[in-house]
């Protein structure tokens, strides 16, 4: 389909970039374009202008800081498997980064952009879900940083306000103790179910992709394993609270089947 008709802008600043988004209360922020795009050809997204930042170099970075990672909002996936940084300090982000889609995705999607966009089935905001990440958002009334458990309130929704830039996420160092699981018919699709394990604290954190409006922390598996309860038992209860989708690539029933598997899988590697 042909997208409905909208302005384009391209920025030089993150000032610049709310300037517009407060000019236009229809307008949106466009990064790498492999998210939001789609969704406009299907005129499931309509904005009437497109504030191009895609070019903004500084916004593109990986760098350690403190006790782990701070990434660039703009920072490509390709770049992202690439960094050295990353697999050292962080490397669940590094790998995923590599999984996602195609090669072309992969040199033209963000991090950023993933986030804001806040696909239930993309498979990094789980992962930043898991690890307990921080967003650092820019606006009209200056900074302000945003859990991750606060970021999703519903489907593709984020906590950012109409005139702020999401600018940089920072993740823990989290070296050891990590896997990421996800079933897909074809290697570039979206995953049907996917499972983010992040050892933390002598326990796990887990997160799951495509098992509801929102990436969502698996609570259940949590509160089982803090119980002292061996991965195959923690696993049995992957879907509590959860609202898997019922569509032609899979049931809802499959995908509960599925978490279970992926969840035990996900959970006997990094606990291993």
């Amino acid at each position: 389909m042909i997208p409905a008709a909208f302005q384009y802008e391209r920025v030089d600043s993150v000032e610049a970039a709310i300037a517009a988004l407060q000019a236009d209360d229809g307008a949106k922020l466009l990064a790498g374009g492999h998210s939001l795009l789609p969704q406009m050809k299907l005129r499931f997204a309509m904005p009437t202008k497109l504030v191009d930042i895609g070019r903004l170099r500084d916004l593109s970075y990986v760098r350690e800081e403190g006790d782990g990672a701070a990434i660039g909002a703009l920072t490509r996936y390709h770049d992202l498997e690439a960094s050295d940084a990353l697999r050292q300090l962080c490397p669940i982000v590094s790998s995923v980064a590599g999984r996602v889609g195609d090669p072309q995705v992969r040199h033209m999607g963000t991090i950023g952009g993933s986030v804001a966009h806040a696909d239930p089935a993309g498979d990094m905001p789980s992962v930043l879900l898991a690890l307990g990440a921080t967003f650092v958002a820019t606006g009209s009334g200056g900074t302000r940083e945003i859990a991750a458990a606060d970021m999703f309130p519903g489907l593709f929704q984020s906590a950012l306000a109409n005139d702020e830039v999401l600018t940089e996420i920072r993740v823990p160092a989290a070296a050891s103790g990590w896997s990421y699981q996800k079933f897909t018919r074809r290697a570039q699709d979206w995953a049907l179910v996917g499972v983010a394990a992040v050892r933390m604290n002598g326990s796990a954190n887990v997160s799951l992709t495509n098992m509801g409006l929102t990436p969502l922390r698996a609570a259940g598996v949590e509160e089982a394993l803090a119980g002292g309860a061996d991965p195959a038992t923690a696993a049995e209860r992957a879907d509590e609270g959860s609202a898997p989708p019922s569509d032609s690539f899979g049931s809802e029933e499959y995908r509960r089947a599925l978490s279970k598997v992926l969840v035990r899988r996900a959970l006997e590697e990094a606990l291993a």
